[in-house]
């Protein structure tokens, strides 16, 4: 990952990426997960997007990473959060910020580590039940994309995921957000999941309105048989 490409994009503002409100597409299917109140959710790259507070709302405890520590920093501010800071017993570059909702879901926790997600082990962030995956994979180039679906499988074991990726109908946008067809997340995961689209729908790209896009949803589950 290019540290510093995304430490310009998040110290000039140009985070159209980052949500003002809780993803609609995250609230009309989270239930497909299945998951009991209480389980753990991974989200990666997770910036500051609200989602995570969405989830932790509705009772769940939730772990991010995030490469650069403004965003997460940002994150506990904006909503009112006052974190504790681990710093990592082996690694002096990896730190978790770790915080709790005092109102609508006091037991849950947003444990949040700053780092580059290659340098996470399973140890570190624990026990997951699911990723919610919304802007992770669509910010990998296309050289990196395998070893960051096979990092986070490494991380999270066959944790169902809900999944989030857009695909351009025109080839001039470079990214990111990148551009992913329906077999490259076949390419990425079928070795290790049965692969369920849920939804196709267009979409806008802050970066260019102009540009026709469309936003699948996929329910990416354990695959017992190829294991």
């Amino acid at each position: 990952m290019n540290a510093e490409f995304w430490q310009a994009r998040w110290q000039q503002g140009r985070i159209g990426f980052n949500q003002a409100t809780v993803n609609p597409l995250l609230m009309n299917y989270f239930a497909e997960l299945e998951l009991p109140v209480g389980s753990c959710i991974f989200a990666p790259l997770c910036g500051k997007s609200i989602d995570m507070l969405w989830l932790a709302e509705q009772g769940y405890h939730v772990v991010g990473a995030e490469l650069i520590e403004s965003a997460v920093q940002d994150f506990f501010s904006e909503q009112h959060i006052t974190p504790t800071i681990y710093e990592h017993a082996n690694n002096p570059a990896i730190k978790c910020y770790v915080g709790r909702l005092s109102d609508q879901a006091p037991s849950t926790s947003i444990s949040l580590w700053v780092g580059d997600i290659f340098s996470l082990s399973a140890d570190d962030i624990g026990q997951i039940d699911a990723v919610y995956d919304r802007a992770a994979l669509i910010a990998m180039p296309a050289d990196m994309r395998v070893k960051y679906s096979e990092q986070v499988i490494a991380l999270c074991g066959n944790a169902p995921q809900l999944l989030l990726t857009l695909n351009y109908d025109q080839n001039e946008w470079a990214g990111p957000p990148f551009s992913i067809s329906r077999e490259q997340v076949q390419q990425y995961y079928s070795n290790y999941y049965n692969i369920t689209e849920l939804e196709d729908k267009s979409a806008t790209l802050n970066a260019n309105p102009d540009m026709s896009v469309t936003e699948h949803v996929w329910l990416l589950k354990n695959n017992r048989e190829s294991r």
